[in-house]
Order: structure tokens, then sequence, then C-alpha cells
């Protein structure tokens, strides 16, 4: 049997998804199949996956007609024969080390249902913009559902793409869910946490790429409401109650619709100012970038003056 088997979806993802390929064939850990759904793209993005899975056997490409990530990952997950499942999301990247280290935290604790790592926050060329790490109740494997605290869990994973979770625990717990357009991952965390330990590696095993129009911005109000909703979902599960109204309300909540320039030129002033913020002089194409595109957008501004000043 297969130790771990990668599951990735990408839509139109040609322009990074060399690099990802990259770096999960360049791991230190061998035993593992990479299953890329390739969820419609109208790019280069299929001529690519065909190029890799040409070299390498590990790699298995599946095809769908777009139905979003959730729904990707769902098909890819089924179709893993791993002991271990690990995502990675479409234009970031993993350390060589990571499947290895991973790997070691779920051998040596049977308990533990998923463990994430530190994970690197990047711009669009791989900028440095941020590290987030493990609050400290997951350095070592805990079980961190807390039903009474402010947050659902006292610790949680860095990013969806840095999580490797027992396939078996995985099955258990129910899978991604199709309500979850967005926030499929919180949602499965939540019932991967009612049934295991989890375990953050106090290590930078993951660097997450931030571009412009990435889901976080062009879909902030829905996920805040599906957070809201998968958090009322563990309540109900706690106290044995059905969650299909639950899961109804999930999913009558519409797919996000473009913001135009100006939810471009957010995600352009998030890159800059965090980049401002580091004395990186590279902010400042971002905010230019985002006063161009939106000149309304007073912050991006302030921030483009202050960095020009300094």
């Amino acid at each position: 049997m297969t130790a771990i088997s990668v599951v990735m979806g990408v839509y139109n993802g040609a322009s990074t998804l060399a690099a990802t390929l990259d770096s999960i064939l360049g791991q230190t850990e061998h035993d593992f199949e990479c299953i890329v759904v390739d969820d419609g793209s109208i790019d280069e993005t299929a001529a690519i996956l065909a190029a890799f899975a040409a070299r390498d056997a590990r790699i298995r490409v599946i095809r769908q007609e777009n139905a979003g990530l959730t729904r990707a990952l769902i098909t890819g997950c089924a179709a893993a024969r791993g002991v271990y499942i690990a995502r990675h999301d479409a234009g970031d990247l993993s350390d060589p080390r990571r499947f290895e280290v991973q790997k070691r935290a779920l051998d040596a604790d049977s308990s533990i249902a998923f463990v994430s790592s530190a994970t690197q926050y990047a711009g669009p060329e791989l900028e440095p913009l941020y590290i987030l790490r493990s609050t400290g109740a997951a350095l070592v494997p805990a079980f961190v559902l807390a039903i009474s605290h402010s947050s659902p869990l006292l610790d949680g994973p860095t990013h969806h793409g840095s999580v490797t979770f027992r396939r078996d625990a995985y099955e258990r717990a129910g899978g991604y869910r199709a309500a979850f357009y967005y926030g499929q991952d919180f949602d499965l965390w939540y019932r991967l946490a009612e049934i295991g330990k989890f375990q953050v590696i106090d290590e930078v095993l993951y660097t997450a790429r931030i571009t412009p129009g990435s889901i976080t911005g062009a879909a902030r109000l829905q996920q805040e409401r599906l957070g809201r909703i998968s958090r009322a979902a563990l309540q109900a599960r706690l106290r044995s109650e059905p969650e299909q109204p639950v899961l109804e309300a999930a999913a009558r909540i519409q797919r996000a619709r473009s913001g135009g320039w100006c939810r471009e030129a957010r995600g352009l002033y998030f890159i800059g100012e965090a980049l401002r913020r580091n004395g990186d002089r590279r902010g400042r194409k971002y905010l230019r970038s985002a006063v161009a595109r939106c000149p309304l957008l007073l912050p991006a501004w302030v921030r483009l003056m202050q960095s020009l000043l300094s």
C-alpha cells in the first residue's frame, strides 16, 4: 500500500503548476502518489500535467468539468490509495522534507488524526510576507476541540495545503462535504478533531503563494458565513441533533461573483502592505498597482506614500 496520497485540485494554474509539481516530486519521502484533479482548466494545465505524468508514474491525473475546489478534493480523496492523504494547493511549494517529517509524526502516534506545519506565506513571485505558526497548544499531539472556548479549536492548521491526515480518519469523519463550496477545510478539521489528536510541526515545511485574486479575497463574506455554519454543525453534532438543516443552509450560499478592479486592488494592497511592513521595497510595485486599479482605495495611497518616503 502507498504511504501517502497527495491530493490537489487545479483550475487554470498553468503559470505556477510546474514549480508545485517539482516541489512534490523532489520530496525525500518517495513512497507517495500524487493525484491531481484538473477542474475543467482551459489554459495549458492539461498539457503540463500530461508531460509530468509521462515522466513520473506517481502522478495520476483526473479531469472533471469545472465544479470548484471542494468537489475536486472529494474526487481526489475518493481515488486515494495511501495510508495518509497530504493536501497540496496548486501554486504552493512543499519543503523537500515535508512528507518525511509529517509521516514520521503520524507513524509515531496512532491517536493523531491530522498534522500541519508552520507555513511561509509569500507573494505572487514568492516574496516572503509572513510566517504562520502554531498557537502552542498542539506543538505536541493534543485534542484541540474547545467547546467552551471563543474558537472551536485551541490550535489548527496554518494553511489548508499544509495538512496531512489519516485516510481512515478522513473517511470516518465523512470527508469533504459538497455543501461547503468555500470553507471546506475547517468543516473537516472540526470533524477530525472530534475523533483524534492534532499536531503542528514547528518547522516551515509549506509555502503558500498569495495572489491578488486569491480565493480568500474573492469570497471573504461567503467564507465567513460558512465558517459560522461549520461551527453550528459542530454544535449540532455535539448535541446529537441532525445536521441536515445546517448543511442545507451551507448549500444555499451562492458562489462569489467577481468584485472587479477594486477587489483585485485590495489583494494588491494586502501584498504590498505586508512587504512594506517587512521593509521590502518590492511592496511599492503592488501598492502602485493597487491605486492604479482602484484610485478610491485610500489606504493604498497612504501606504504608498509611506513606502516612498522611507
